[in-house]
């Protein structure tokens, strides 16, 4: 059986970075398309950041564009989120996921992924 635990959440200020990790057990990570979502208090769950089974391929919310990098090591069964110049607006529960695939596509709509972490908090301080 597939299980995802994150880890990295914390309270941190505006403009500092962080990483968050993706530990998936049960199986190898190299069957997995990986992707992140984040929820904030009172939203819905929004995409942040996916990445393809063999991490040829990514893709990224608009809301993080250019700040967020999504990366895998398949030899640690672990996926990392970087965020980078973190605002306020980037505070919510970060959850990682897992689709199990045969292409190099990367999917990012909620209901495309089947295992889902139990989430790490992020606070960002303005």
């Amino acid at each position: 059986q597939v299980h995802l635990v994150e880890s990295g959440g914390g309270r941190v200020q505006a403009g500092d970075s962080l990483r968050l990790s993706c530990v998936l057990s049960g199986r190898a990570l190299f069957s997995y398309r990986m992707g992140w979502f984040r929820q904030a208090s009172g939203r819905e769950r929004e995409f942040v950041a996916a990445i393809s089974r063999r991490g040829g391929r990514t893709s990224y919310g608009d809301s993080v564009l250019g700040r967020a990098t999504i990366s895998r090591d398949d030899a640690k069964n672990t996926v990392y989120l970087q965020l980078d110049r973190l605002k306020s607006e980037d505070t919510a529960v970060y959850s990682c996921a897992a689709d199990e695939a045969m292409s190099e596509l990367v999917v990012h709509r909620v209901r495309d992924y089947l295992h889902w972490g139990q989430g790490t908090q992020v606070t960002v301080s303005s």
